[in-house]
C-alpha cells in the first residue's frame, strides 16, 4: 500500500491537537527532575513547573541549591528569565531561542513551548509505525512562512491509542536531523496518559543527552489562571 492512498478518520492537524491538549490539560503543576548526560560526567536538577492553557507556562529550579530560584516564564510570546543570585530579569530575544537551556540538549524553546506546533506548521499523516510497542502515527510537521519557528522540520510519532509522543525528530532549516526525543516509561498519572522520561540526544554529539523525568503532576489546577504567571510573581515566589 501506498502512503497517498491511506485514509484516516483524522485529519493530522486534528492529531497533533489532542496529543498537545492531553499533554497540557487546562492547566498543571509539577515536579520534573532533568538529567545532563556527558560521557565523563552527569548533573542532576529538580524543578516544579506550572502551566495554564497554551500561552502561560512557569517553571523554577529547586535544586541543586546553586541555582535554587532561579526562573523561566512564558507569558503568550514573551519569555523570561530570573536569575536570583544577581537579583536579575531578563527578556529573552527571538535570537536566544535556540540556544542551550541551562547546558541541556534541550533548547529555550523546547522548555517553554514558544512556537505552537498545533498553529504553527502544516501537518501531513506518513503513515504507520510501531514505537515502543505501541502503534503511531507518523506526522511531518512543516512550518508556515510566516510562522516565527526555530525548526524547519518536525517529524513526530503519535500512539493511536492514548495519543502520547513517542518520538520526535528535529530538524534544521536544511532539513539536517539536530536532536531526536524519545519517550519511554508510559504511564497514567492523575487521569491522562503520559510518557513519564523524555530522551532528547543531538544528532552530531556521541554520548550527550538529556533525560527529562515526570516525578509528578497534577492536571486542571483551579487556583492557576493567567495573574500567577507574571514577572513581579515569578521574583517573590517561594519554593
Amino acid at each position: 500500500m501506498v502512503i497517498g492512498s491511506l485514509s484516516y478518520a483524522q485529519t493530522a492537524k486534528e492529531i497533533v491537537k489532542t496529543s498537545d491538549d492531553r499533554l497540557r490539560g487546562k492547566s498543571s503543576k509539577g515536579e520534573v527532575t532533568i538529567q545532563i548526560v556527558r560521557p565523563k560526567w552527569t548533573r542532576e536538577m529538580t524543578m516544579k513547573t506550572w502551566s495554564y492553557g497554551t500561552e502561560y507556562s512557569l517553571t523554577m529550579v529547586t535544586a541543586p541549591a546553586k541555582e535554587k530560584g532561579m526562573g523561566f516564564l512564558m507569558r503568550k510570546k514573551e519569555v523570561w528569565n530570573w536569575l536570583p543570585s544577581v537579583e536579575r530579569l531578563m527578556k529573552l530575544p527571538p535570537s536566544m531561542m535556540m540556544q542551550s537551556w541551562m547546558g541541556t540538549d534541550f533548547s529555550n524553546d523546547d522548555l517553554v513551548r514558544q512556537s505552537s506546533i498545533v498553529n504553527d506548521y502544516e501537518h501531513k499523516i506518513l503513515g504507520d509505525s510501531t514505537i515502543e510497542g505501541r502503534k503511531c502515527w507518523k506526522i511531518e510537521l512543516i512550518p508556515h512562512e510566516d510562522a516565527a519557528v526555530v525548526w524547519g522540520k518536525i517529524e513526530t510519532w503519535i500512539d493511536q491509542k492514548d495519543y502520547v509522543q513517542m518520538k520526535t525528530k528535529f530538524f534544521d532549516e536544511d532539513f539536517e536531523l539536530v536532536n531526536t526525543m524519545n519517550a519511554y516509561d508510559v504511564k497514567e498519572m492523575d487521569g491522562k496518559f503520559l510518557a513519564t522520561r523524555l530522551e532528547m540526544v543531538p544528532a552530531d554529539k556521541k554520548g550527550h543527552k538529556t533525560v527529562f523525568i515526570q516525578n509528578s503532576i497534577e492536571f486542571d489546577v483551579e487556583s492557576l489562571d493567567e495573574s500567577f504567571f507574571t514577572p513581579q510573581n515569578m521574583k517573590k515566589l517561594r519554593i
